[in-house]
């Protein structure tokens, strides 16, 4: 019989198999992949699927799905199960895809059951025809593909995770069985006790195929009593026997336990790391392995937060190898112990960025004072010029020890808490004066144009000139920055017309789909147009709908509305467009919001946005020759505080963010922030910022200030500022809401 083709006169078999679902309504659970708008459920229902794997623990429909697809799908649909397939099966079905491309035109989806069975060369065989489409593959495994498929496989594949079913889930298929007469127990009368039924859930572990499995033999083996089958809790508890924690040293329970013992230990939670290292040593695992763990955490984690921390965990792991078990098992507590309760630091991770400075810097000669001076030192004059530390004050003094290219270059970033904390105060002073040192040997002899023979302080420049770049990737990383991180997010960004966060969202959300809204046709467009190129199933919808024209029904499929886990947004408002926004968020409150949806809005702060006062206090305190007299910076700051408080110089923290925290169903914060950066002003820039344009940001100065005013300032700018790096400010507002929702408090 075809699994995926049933007879009807021989639709008879276990009862997990007869109430497997037939379409994507009847499915349970998986809400996080087969919900309203989700990605998988619009490519199914579109039939448009790249290659898939399905990964999840037995029972939690990942055969059901393949099932449902080959139900609904156009293509053509094999199927065959690894553990009694091979070579021969995969080159017949290979040879059938393309008689039917070559004939038909029709797609072919290949389905494999327990794909992770298939060996290396089996797996192998279906690269190149999946690579080239002649078959689509569709395959499912009960372990991890990471480690269990082919990489290359991996790479041309999407990854679904199916998780294990919730309680609702498994006790409404349950009664879904016990009612449905044609292929469950619906016509036989069967009374099942609550707590019955709740015993064959709770043990079943999330999987729908022991609570189905389990409850048929209840049914079956219960004798029938004045007309009824009545299933008792003793009863069920025969039917389904306890579930037992596995721990497989080879596969996911070995990787998953040792990852939850170290993040444990990493996030000093002591319960947590014992009870992770109880669960290993009880399963049989290796202690050293353990020992190996700790040694290597000892310093990724810990570091010079408590430089104590790895003499600890070496000296426990030697009394270790003198004791053995089940002694033993003090020593790695103290060890687990430890390290839990240590101050923590990844400063060590420093190693990996002057390893990929190595990697990308030119090839670099060891600076001459640097050099060894007891072989040439004296012909070659290696060695001259070096500060020997010893004979200076505190054993230290400002030079350069880096390559000339990289001089300025910071590798290693002291950590705020423990031994670390105490140090990094004179770090960043010996830093400051080193760079001081550097500026008083070399001069200032700034280029815009790096070459071969760009100085050393050039490095500075570049790295101020990129740091805007960095800052908006800063804030962007404010706007997805939450306590936990969920693949699976169904996200709709309400800024779509710059796609700053859709793309973004894409990578992060990359299991659960992207809405984004564009307020323009021609925006809405060019997105399309720019996502044409992503595959489909990780391809973002993108709407042309103006705040204006809002309309929360194009979030609904078949009537049922998306439930958004995630609403995001970067300047959205003005004062002009205030209440259309408003208005489209409320609907989407009302509509498309889902449980405990995370809002997270940011917004251009124009009130702690640089000002040219602030700029101009801030060159005038260093010992430049030209200054402006205090009459006139205080003049440029009363203009400005002028300008700030009127309308044009719109607040959204003020009003529109406290407009929305009245209707959002789930509590907010507000709060602003304040990125600081380098930044290198050119004379072109300028100039630009006192032409005679609606746009030129210091216009406003004209009502106020005069001519003989602006040309002083002017001037002064031309003269102190172009080429030197200077301290910028952007602020931000942010408006985030948590999950408890306002009526549980």
């Amino acid at each position: 019989m075809d699994l995926f083709n049933p007879n009807p006169d021989e639709f008879k078999g276990p009862l997990a198999y007869r109430m497997r679902p037939r379409t994507l309504d009847e499915f349970l659970g998986q809400d996080h992949i087969l919900g309203p708008g989700r990605l998988l459920r619009r490519s199914i229902q579109a039939d448009q699927l790249s290659s898939l794997i399905f990964f999840g623990p037995p029972g939690t429909g990942k055969t059901t799905l393949a099932m449902i697809i080959a139900n609904t799908t156009k293509s053509k649909f094999h199927s065959i199960n690894a553990v009694l397939a091979g070579v021969k099966d995969i080159r017949e079905a290979i040879k059938e895809a393309l008689a039917e491309k070559r004939l038909s035109g029709r797609r072919y989806i290949l389905f494999i059951d327990e794909v992770h069975r298939f060996n290396k060369a089996q797996q192998d065989a279906l690269l190149p025809h999946v690579e080239n489409g002649t078959l689509t593959l569709i395959g499912a495994t009960t372990e991890n593909p990471y480690f269990e498929v082919n990489k290359a496989l991996i790479s041309r594949s999407r990854i679904f995770q199916l998780y294990s079913l919730n309680q609702d889930s498994l006790l409404e298929l349950a009664r879904i069985a016990l009612s449905d007469k044609d292929r469950g127990y619906g016509s036989l009368n069967v009374v099942l006790d609550q707590d019955a039924l709740e015993h064959l859930v709770n043990v079943a572990n999330g999987d729908a195929r022991s609570v189905l499995n389990a409850l048929e033999l209840a049914v079956e083996t219960t004798e029938k009593q004045d007309g009824e089958i009545h299933i008792r809790l003793p009863d069920a508890e025969e039917s389904i026997q306890q579930k037992a924690v596995l721990y497989d040293k080879d596969g996911d329970a070995h990787y998953d336990t040792i990852s939850a013992f170290i993040k444990s230990v990493r996030g000093s939670d002591p319960d947590a790391a014992l009870f992770w290292m109880a669960k290993m040593i009880y399963a049989g695992e290796d202690p050293r392995f353990i020992f190996r763990r700790l040694i290597i955490l000892a310093s990724e984690d810990i570091g010079l937060a408590d430089p104590h921390a790895l003499d600890v965990v070496m000296n426990a792991s030697r009394a270790f190898d003198y004791v053995g078990m089940p002694e033993g098992r003090y020593h790695l507590a103290q060890a687990c112990l430890y390290l839990s309760t240590a101050a923590k630091s990844n400063s060590t991770m420093a190693i990996f960025d002057a390893l990929r400075a190595v990697e990308k810097s030119e090839e670099e000669e060891v600076p001459n004072h640097l050099k060894d001076a007891s072989r040439d030192g004296e012909g070659l004059g290696h060695g001259q010029g070096y500060l020997y530390p010893h004979a200076y004050r505190d054993h230290w003094v400002a030079q350069q020890y880096l390559p000339r290219f990289l001089q300025g270059k910071i590798f290693y970033t002291p950590g705020k808490c423990g031994y670390e904390k105490q140090i990094a105060g004179s770090v960043q002073e010996r830093r400051e004066l080193q760079f001081a040192a550097l500026k008083q040997q070399e001069g200032f002899d700034w280029q815009l144009t790096p070459t071969k023979q760009t100085r050393p302080e050039d490095f500075w420049l570049r790295r101020s000139m990129e740091n805007i770049s960095e800052m908006l990737g800063q804030v962007r990383e404010e706007l997805f920055a939450f306590s936990s991180h969920n693949s699976e997010r169904l996200t709709l960004d309400l800024s779509g017309d710059l796609g700053f966060l859709t793309w973004a969202a894409c990578v992060r959300f990359a299991n659960g789909g992207v809405w984004s809204c564009c307020q323009t046709e021609d925006s809405c467009q060019q997105m399309e147009h720019w996502a044409e190129h992503f595959a489909y199933m990780v391809r973002p919808v993108f709407l042309h709908m103006p705040w204006e024209a809002w309309k929360s029904d194009s979030f609904t499929e078949k009537g049922a509305p998306f439930c958004f886990d995630m609403l995001t947004g970067y300047n959205l408002f003005s004062p002009a467009n205030q209440a259309p926004v408003l208005k489209a968020l409320k609907q989407l409150v009302k509509h498309n919001v889902g449980e405990k949806c995370i809002l997270s809005l940011g917004q251009i702060h124009t009130g702690l946005t640089q000002t040219l006062s602030g700029l101009l206090k801030q060159i005038t305190q260093q010992s430049y020759t030209t200054h402006l007299s205090k009459s006139l910076l205080k003049k440029i700051a009363a203009s400005e505080k002028e300008q700030i408080d009127t309308r044009t110089s719109f607040n959204p923290s003020n009003d529109f963010f406290e407009a929305i925290q009245a209707f959002w169903p789930f509590h907010c914060k507000q709060y602003q922030k304040i990125f600081y950066f380098e930044r290198v002003i050119s004379r072109p820039k300028i100039l630009s910022w006192f032409e005679k344009k609606p746009e030129a940001p210091f216009r406003f100065l004209e009502s106020n200030l005069t001519e003989e005013e602006l040309q002083a300032i002017k001037t002064f700018l031309l003269q102190t500022l172009p080429g030197r790096p200077v301290a910028w400010q952007q602020g931000f507002s942010f408006l985030k809401s948590v999950a408890e929702s306002k009526e549980d408090t």
